[in-house]
């Protein structure tokens, strides 16, 4: 059997913006949040996602999980297409995959004590579970993530955003899934606490075999916790590698411009380093532009940018690129 747990093939998806063009004439457009993403995940791999703020990657992870709908494309998870089953038919899978936040505080229920937060969703997917029971698992998956069984009747706002982002952790873990997609879970961390998370999060991966993605706009955070790295801009995907691959042989411009910009411990070599500076902004995903996306703000554009989309290059197994510069 493939050891491919997770494939996401063309996956698209959009939304109705309300539009007024045209005086007393309230139309709507398509904003394309995610145009045709495809990659695939092996059991116990991590795969990061990393890109600009609004390019993306929250609404790409909210698509796996059912949380927004697709407009077209497939995700099979272990062999079964999710796309084409109804909310029902989904129920069951849906304790194999869940979703740690952004924001640990605000993805905490502040009338639920910690014990209760964490329990919630074994009401929901093994109901057979009596309250004895329930407790014995909070407090070994609370042990896991390093907190203590004292703290089970306290309440979010007692807790640190570090503390808070290891309950959101430990309930994700609760139902033992097998994918845990983590939607830039140590952004609104310190920097020491980001690397006790990420850190966590690998011990669990190894411990439990899970898969994770990972989104972050941080590359270094990335490159950490990560196997291989998709990078998107404005909902699309113009590179896939190996984490050592992606740093090491970069060949798609903005992917040149995000790595130039990772700080270097070298203080010397910081200050060597030559910065690779994208002009103008993220254009709107409501009018994006024709062709290749990323042409407006492209260094090394040419003609055939403005025609059509560029089609996937496959470098070798461990690289994929969609560019024309290289084609």
């Amino acid at each position: 059997m493939s050891d491919v747990i997770l494939k996401v093939e063309d996956l698209k998806v959009q939304f109705d913006i309300k539009s007024n063009k045209h005086f007393f004439d309230f139309g709507y457009d398509k904003l394309k949040a995610v145009d045709g993403v495809s990659f695939e995940l092996k059991q116990g791999e991590t795969i990061g996602i990393v890109g600009e703020s609004g390019c993306g990657k929250s609404t790409l992870a909210r698509a796996i999980i059912n949380l927004v709908p697709t407009a077209s494309g497939k995700i099979t998870f272990e062999g079964k297409e999710l796309t084409s089953m109804s909310e029902k038919e989904r129920w069951h899978i849906k304790k194999d995959m869940q979703m740690i936040f952004q924001d640990p505080l605000a993805s905490l229920d502040p009338r639920m004590t910690i014990g209760d937060i964490i329990s919630e969703p074994l009401l929901s997917f093994f109901p057979q579970l009596n309250k004895k029971q329930r407790k014995e698992k909070v407090l070994k998956i609370m042990a896991k993530v390093g907190l203590l069984p004292n703290v089970i009747n306290r309440y979010p706002h007692e807790f640190s955003g570090g503390q808070c982002q290891r309950i959101g952790i430990a309930r994700a873990l609760i139902t033992e899934p097998k994918l845990i997609i983590c939607d830039e879970p140590v952004s609104a961390l310190d920097v020491s606490i980001q690397a006790q998370v990420t850190n966590l999060l690998m011990d669990l991966q190894k411990e439990m075999n899970l898969s994770l993605i990972f989104i972050s706009h941080d590359l270094s955070v990335i490159k950490h916790i990560s196997h291989k790295i998709l990078v998107i801009y404005l909902g699309n995907m113009v590179e896939m590698a190996d984490k050592n691959e992606l740093f090491d042989n970069p060949l798609h411009p903005y992917n040149k411009a995000l790595i130039s910009a990772v700080p270097i411990a070298d203080p010397r070599g910081e200050r060597e380093k030559k910065i690779q500076f994208l002009e103008g902004d993220l254009p709107s995903p409501i009018n994006p532009p024709s062709g290749c996306v990323f042409r407006t703000r492209c260094p090394s554009v040419i003609d055939e940018c403005s025609v059509s989309k560029p089609e996937t290059t496959i470098i070798n197994e461990q690289h994929i690129l969609r560019c024309f510069n290289y084609q």
